[in-house]
C-alpha cells in the first residue's frame, strides 16, 4: 500500500548507478549535450516567434462547423421509386399530350421532400438562339452579351437558367420555336413551379427587381400586355409573347398544347394564317404566329384561358427599347442621388447578399413610378424589331441606333453586377472600365 505522501513511480524505482566514464565518453557526452542544448533553445526561439508573428498562418473553421439553422440542402440523390419518368409511354414531345401532370409532379416531389421546399418561388429561366451561327457580324457576340446578362442576373437571385440553341421540333422554327423547348423544360424540371421564356434579344436592366409572384397566386401565364387593347381594340401588338412566366401545371401543358396547333408543324397552319388576319385588323404579317395566336385565344377562350391569364402592365415586364433607351442617364443620376444621401447603399458587400441592398433601397424608390415616364431602372428591356443574330432590323431603325441601344443597356446591366468586383464603366458606350473608389456611389 502506498502512502499518501508518495505517488506509485516514486515507491517502485530505485535510484540507477553508472559506471564511471573514461576521457573519450566524456567528451564526446559534452559534444552531444552542447548540440542538444543548442537546437532546443532554436525550437524555443522559433515557438515563441511563431506564436506572436503577425504573419502566422490562421486557422479557419471547417464549413461543417457553422450552423445554418435555416438552409435545408438539397438532396440530389433519384430514389428508387417509380415516378413518371419511368412511364414508357410518356414522350417529351410536343405532339403528344401529357395528362394528369399535376398529380405526376406531386408524386415526383414526395420523393424528393429537399425539393418540395420553397418550390411554390422555384424558378428555371429558359431562353435561347438559332442552331447556326449568326450571319450579321457581331451578332454571336451581341447573343454572348445577352445571355451573360441573364446568367448574372440568375446568379444574382439564386434562379436556374437553360440556354437552348437547337430545334426540338424541326417544323417549329423562329418564334414558334420556343414552346416545345417550355414544355421539355416542364417536365425535365418538376422541382421548378415557374418556367420563365425570356427571348434572346432582351435584357434585365434593373438587377436588383424581382417578380411580385404574390400578385400572380391566382393565375398561370403572366404576359406584359394591356386590356383594352386586347378586348376592345384587338389588337395584335397588345401583349408581347416573348417573355412569358408559366407556371408548371396541368392547366400550361394543356395550354400550349391548343397555343401550338396554330404553328406551322399542322395540317392547319394556313387555316390558322386566315383566321388571325381575320380576327386581328392590324396584323401585319400573312403567316399564323405565336403573339396572334395568344391575343386569339384570350379572346375566344375567357372562360377556358383568359381568367387564369395575367397581363402585366404596371412594370417593365417587358420594355420596348426604343422608349427606354434615352432615358438610362437620367435613371444613373437618380439612383446616385440616393446613394449620395444614404451610406448603407454605397457600402461593399458580398455579391450572395445584394437582395438585402435592393430591399434598403426601395423606401427611395416610392416615388419614382412604373413603367414609362418613370425613374425606376426598367426591368427587362427587349429589342423587339433590332434582330442582333441576323442583322434585319426593322426599317424604321438604323443599325447604329439598334446596336448602339444594346450596349448601352447591356453596360448599364452590367455596372449594377460590376460594383460587386469594385468596378465600373463611367461611359456607358465605352467599354472600359475604372476602379470604384471606397465608399463611393456607382452611378
Amino acid at each position: 500500500m502506498v502512502s499518501p505522501d508518495q505517488s506509485p513511480l516514486q515507491t517502485t524505482m530505485a535510484k540507477p548507478s553508472f559506471p564511471p566514464r573514461n576521457k573519450h565518453t566524456s567528451l564526446l557526452t559534452d559534444i552531444f549535450l552542447f548540440v542538444g542544448g543548442s537546437i532546443t533553445a532554436l525550437l524555443l526561439i522559433w515557438s515563441f516567434w511563431s506564436f506572436f508573428s503577425p504573419t502566422q498562418i490562421q486557422n479557419f473553421p471547417s464549413p461543417s462547423s457553422f450552423s445554418q439553422p435555416n438552409i435545408k440542402p438539397q438532396d440530389n440523390n433519384d430514389p428508387p421509386n417509380p415516378t413518371f419518368y419511368d412511364d414508357p409511354n410518356l414522350s417529351y414531345s410536343i405532339e403528344k399530350p401529357i395528362k394528369n401532370w399535376d398529380e405526376k409532379r406531386r408524386i415526383w416531389l414526395s420523393h424528393h421532400p429537399s425539393f418540395a421546399t420553397g418550390v411554390r418561388e422555384r424558378i428555371l429561366v429558359v431562353t435561347g438562339s438559332q442552331p447556326s451561327a449568326c450571319r450579321n457580324p457581331i451578332g454571336d457576340h451581341l447573343l454572348l452579351r445577352f445571355f451573360k446578362n441573364k446568367v448574372d442576373y440568375c446568379r444574382i437571385h439564386g434562379y436556374d437558367i437553360f440556354y437552348n440553341n437547337a430545334l426540338f421540333h424541326p417544323k417549329m422554327t423562329t418564334f414558334w420555336a420556343k414552346l416545345p423547348v417550355v414544355r421539355s423544360a416542364m417536365i425535365a424540371h418538376p422541382e421548378s413551379e415557374w418556367i420563365w421564356w425570356v427571348d434572346s434579344d432582351a435584357a434585365f436592366t434593373d438587377m436588383e427587381f424581382k417578380l411580385p409572384l404574390d400578385r400572380y397566386q391566382n393565375h398561370n401565364l403572366i404576359v406584359h400586355g394591356w386590356a383594352h387593347l386586347v378586348y376592345d381594340v384587338k389588337s395584335w401588338v397588345s401583349l408581347n409573347a416573348g417573355i412569358f412566366l408559366i407556371r408548371n401545371c396541368q392547366w400550361s401543358m394543356d395550354f400550349i398544347n391548343v397555343w401550338a396547333s396554330m404553328g406551322p408543324q399542322t395540317p392547319d397552319f394556313d387555316k390558322w394564317s386566315e383566321i388571325q388576319r381575320s380576327t386581328l385588323p392590324d396584323k401585319l404579317f400573312p403567316k399564323s404566329d405565336d403573339q396572334s395566336g395568344l391575343v386569339y385565344l384570350l379572346l375566344k377562350g375567357k372562360d377556358t384561358w383568359a381568367n387564369k391569364i395575367y397581363l402585366e402592365s404596371e412594370f417593365y415586364f417587358e420594355g420596348y427599347w426604343e422608349e427606354i433607351v434615352g432615358t438610362l442617364d437620367n435613371i444613373t443620376a437618380k439612383y446616385v442621388e440616393i446613394e449620395r444621401g444614404v451610406r448603407g447603399l454605397r457600402r461593399r458587400h458580398a455579391e450572395i447578399v445584394s437582395e438585402s441592398y435592393a430591399e434598403m433601397r426601395e423606401p427611395y424608390l416610392k416615388d419614382a413610378g412604373n413603367g414609362k415616364g418613370s425613374w425606376r431602372r426598367p426591368f427587362i428591356t427587349h429589342f423587339t424589331g433590332c434582330q442582333p443574330c441576323s442583322g434585319n432590323h426593322n426599317q424604321r431603325y438604323s443599325a447604329k441606333s439598334c446596336w448602339n441601344g444594346m450596349h448601352k443597356v447591356l453596360n448599364f446591366a452590367d455596372n449594377q453586377v460590376l460594383r460587386s468586383y469594385g468596378l465600373k464603366r463611367c461611359d456607358l458606350l465605352d467599354s472600359s472600365l475604372t476602379p470604384l473608389p471606397f465608399d463611393s456611389w456607382a452611378g
